[in-house]
């Protein structure tokens, strides 16, 4: 994007405008044009009256969060160019396609000196221009398939337990067999419908039962916990599949809740609450990470392998040390670390309403950042890149096939791989 409105320098003043300073007239005649600002006071009032806009406000320009934005890596963004483009009048914000790239990483967050807070300031922004009609298509679409079947891929809710016909291990369903169980394990959308996931759902299921895990699945009564929807600005959305999940939650007694998506545990752990629904809940590596001494494997894979961290389970909910606790586990895995790892690890797109933004995404960035991120797996020498988010195996897989490096990369969700020794 542009930031600079410029116009003939001027004959009659000895003064030089820049960024909204005067300066003196020798430094005037070293530039052949004067830069002028347009200030938009309004606009930036408008966003720091929303709940949770203030903070845009607070931007003084360091721009220390513009090396860090996975965004800006593949493209022109960054929270101090969003901050001066709409404080100078070049854009607005609530119509504009800078709102739909942030995929609320929180990279940025974690650099800025001023706390300015894009995970607060895109979906309050978001949610005026959802109220407004100024959604793109394709996540429009997204909207429409949650509510209507309770699932971003717009699925029968009767086909959500299909994955369990290929597990060729027992799955409980509570509606079936209703009795007090310890772990009530939330699949989600892309491992209970995504043909890659509902592998990875299916080694998940293997892996639970040889360690003697107590759980079961709610099967159809499960709908999505719709924290990517919120994000990505629908809150009454989310709000409406909380109370549908809260009630089917409330037919059942149980103990935990383990999920295998980080967005639904970082909604479940930090959004369910603020509407009075506690529960205690786990990320799936972070049970297993508990059960780690008592695996047994019985085959050695032999592989280097190399991890992407979710930014949802990662910098969001700080947990690094699970998934490589279980990595380090399975006999024969020599690890290695991207540059880009654990607090500044790299995103890869998906998160904040990313997932279905692929197309907006494409007219605005050199590259996808999940084919950035497969060339960093590359570049480590590894031979696969091992994940733990239902979107990921997917995404990364596609990203391995566009940027040719077929046969070089293999992808792998942690519950495959820990299955695949343990058999």
């Amino acid at each position: 994007m542009g930031l600079e409105k410029q116009y003939p320098a001027p004959i009659e003043k000895e003064l030089a405008v820049i960024d909204g300073y005067e300066l003196p007239g020798q430094w005037n005649r070293m530039f052949e044009q004067r830069v002028i600002w347009d200030y938009d006071a309004e606009q930036l009032e408008r966003i720091g009256e929303l709940p949770g806009g203030e903070s845009l406000n607070w931007c003084y320009g360091c721009a220390k969060c513009v090396p860090v934005c996975p965004v800006d890596v593949v493209g022109e963004y960054g929270p101090r160019k969003i901050h001066r483009a709409v404080q100078a009048g070049q854009i607005d914000l609530f119509t504009d396609d800078n709102l739909w790239l942030c995929t609320t990483c929180g990279n940025c967050l974690r650099v800025c000196p001023k706390e300015v807070d894009m995970i607060q300031i895109m979906p309050a922004v978001r949610e005026v221009a959802v109220g407004e009609g100024n959604v793109p298509a394709e996540l429009q679409q997204v909207f429409e398939k949650t509510a209507r079947y309770g699932n971003a891929l717009g699925e029968n809710a009767k086909k959500r337990t299909a994955w369990t016909k290929g597990a060729n291990t027992e799955v409980r369903v509570l509606k079936d067999d209703p009795a007090p169980v310890d772990v009530l394990f939330l699949i989600e959308d892309y491992w209970a419908y995504h043909p890659r996931g509902q592998e990875a759902a299916q080694a998940n299921a293997r892996v639970l039962n040889r360690l003697g895990v107590d759980w079961a699945i709610l099967g159809a009564e499960e709908k999505t916990v719709a924290d990517s929807q919120r994000l990505a600005g629908e809150k009454g959305l989310f709000e409406m599949m909380m109370e549908e999940n809260v009630a089917a939650y409330a037919k059942y007694e149980f103990k935990r809740i383990v999920t295998s998506d980080p967005h639904a545990f970082n909604a479940l752990k930090n959004e369910y609450p603020k509407h009075g629904h506690t529960y205690d809940v786990l990320h799936y590596t972070q049970l297993l990470a508990t059960l780690a001494d008592t695996m047994t494997f019985n085959k050695s894979l032999d592989m280097t392998v190399t991890f992407h961290d979710p930014c949802y389970l990662g910098r969001h909910n700080g947990e690094y040390d699970a998934p490589r606790t279980l990595i380090e586990k399975i006999p024969g895995i020599k690890f290695v670390e991207m540059l880009r790892c654990k607090s500044n690890g790299y995103c890869c797109g998906g998160g904040g309403g990313g997932m279905w933004l692929d197309g907006l995404a494409a007219q605005h960035q050199t590259e996808r950042l999940s084919e950035r991120r497969v060339r960093e797996a590359v570049e480590t020498g590894a031979e696969c890149l091992v994940v733990v988010c239902p979107y990921e195996v997917s995404r990364f897989e596609d990203a391995v096939k566009s940027t040719g490096n077929d046969g070089k990369l293999v992808v792998r969700d942690l519950a495959e791989l820990l299955d695949e020794a343990m058999a």
